[in-house]
């Protein structure tokens, strides 16, 4: 029966802890090489589009309709992707438009020309039974 000295004893222990460090390193950068797909939810989430309400000052002359178009169209790229994004266009108390847009489109739009403000549109329930809910239960 062979006995082996206490420096080859060490030797292969440091090698056996090498391997297993490399291992675990490799394991690591798998692990990290599959946590894209798990971020890119969450970076989708963050471009998901919402309503918006965005309020404008238009010249009096210019159709309210035609310069909300114009206006979302130089961010959006077309008038045809402005005309599907647009929700529902303001024109009497104030002058804007509701639409579609990601957080991108929002800083972009707030810088133009004409564009007062870009604010999320929220949904306020009245006081009742019905508070808080979607029905409409009370408020008659």
């Amino acid at each position: 029966m062979r006995i082996e000295s206490p420096r080859s004893i060490s030797k292969s222990l440091l090698i056996l802890i090498f391997f297993a460090a490399t291992a675990a390193s490799v394991t690591t950068e798998i692990a990290m090489a599959a946590e894209p797909e798990q971020v890119a939810p969450a970076a989708a989430a963050a471009q998901e589009a919402a309503v918006h309400i965005v309020y404008v000052s238009r010249p009096e002359d210019a159709d309210a309709e035609e310069f909300h178009i114009r206006t979302l169209a130089a961010v959006l790229g077309s008038e045809e992707k402005a005309k599907e994004a647009v929700l529902y266009h303001y024109k009497h108390a104030a002058s804007g438009f509701s639409a579609k847009l990601t957080p991108q489109q929002v800083e972009e739009l707030k810088k133009q020309p004409g564009v007062l403000q870009v604010v999320p549109s929220q949904t306020y329930h009245l006081h009742g039974p019905g508070a808080g809910t979607t029905s409409t239960t009370g408020l008659v």
